[in-house]
């Protein structure tokens, strides 16, 4: 099992039995916080997360992690690779296998969550992660499928953008991060030609956005989410490149085999997730509120 510093959760991590009780009634127990800057390679603490969505075969090689976390049916791949969960989080309507236990082969701790709620699974991962300390997330099975889940995990790595943190979707032989006042800088490495990178403002609208060491330049531009302006620029053989935005949130894709990118934010964060919101919003009108 991978190594979780003072990483501990309340053993209360099951909803109530009684289907009397609505989603809203229930709030999955507090999770109690790891040091975010200890992780095993001596900076912020790594998460990886495992979701339900499509995986490239074979997987690539998995970076070493401080926690790893099973979003819903997600368990069902870590069951295939032998690996086992510090947590299996998710209302488990798309695990094809058998439903995980607290200390079980499968997972240490299981948070299981109504299927009626506010949060999605891969987001109630993420804020799980984020409490036991994690920063930097690496996701696999984040895209394909479903493409409305595919978004919706494309919003979820601005969210963590927006709080300090850095994401990774990895899909497709493509990884897709975002990032919030802040510079991504990739190293120089072998490339192939058309070894494509993306760029497109997830805000309405990003300032002082800047492209260097990428065969198109910019030069603090504004972009916005209404204009395509950032599609299939390209990495240089051998050069360093830089993406930054000075005010806004950008979502960039790049290949697979690309060097990740380090992240310099241009200030300091709010570094507040949230809490795993089991609720349904009062603003929704389900079927049982239209009588």
């Amino acid at each position: 099992m991978t190594r979780m510093r003072d990483a501990s959760l309340t053993p209360s991590t099951s909803p109530p039995a009684s289907t009397d009780r609505t989603p809203a009634a229930w709030a999955p127990a507090p999770l109690t916080p790891a040091s975010a800057e200890d992780g095993a390679r001596g900076g912020p603490l790594l998460c990886l997360l495992f979701a339900a969505g499509s995986y490239p075969d074979p997987l690539p090689p998995l970076p070493a992690a401080d926690i790893v976390i099973a979003a819903d049916g997600g368990l069902d791949v870590l069951r295939r690779l032998g690996r086992r969960a510090d947590v299996a989080v998710g209302d488990f309507d798309s695990l094809v296998g058998a439903r995980p236990r607290d200390g079980g082969p499968d997972a240490a701790r299981v948070i299981a969550l109504p299927p009626q709620k506010d949060d999605t699974d891969m987001l109630a991962a993420l804020k799980t992660g984020w409490s036991l300390g994690a920063r930097v997330f690496h996701v696999f099975g984040g895209l394909g499928g479903r493409v409305d889940h595919s978004l919706a995990n494309m919003q979820t790595m601005a969210l963590l953008a927006a709080h300090g943190g850095i994401g990774f979707l990895h899909g497709d032989g493509q990884v897709v991060t975002a990032v919030a006042d802040g510079r991504l800088s990739f190293p120089a490495h072998a490339c192939a030609p058309r070894s494509m990178v993306s760029v497109l403002s997830h805000t309405d609208e990003s300032r002082g956005v800047s492209e260097t060491g990428l065969k198109y330049g910019l030069d603090g531009v504004t972009m916005s989410n209404v204009q395509v302006r950032g599609v299939s620029n390209e990495f240089l053989d051998r050069i360093p490149a830089v993406v930054e935005v000075r005010h806004g949130t950008l979502v960039v894709t790049f290949p697979e085999d690309a060097p990740l990118p380090s992240l310099i934010p241009f200030h300091a964060w709010d570094g507040r997730l949230g809490r795993l919101d089991a609720s349904v919003s009062a603003a929704l009108r389900t079927p049982g509120s239209l009588a």
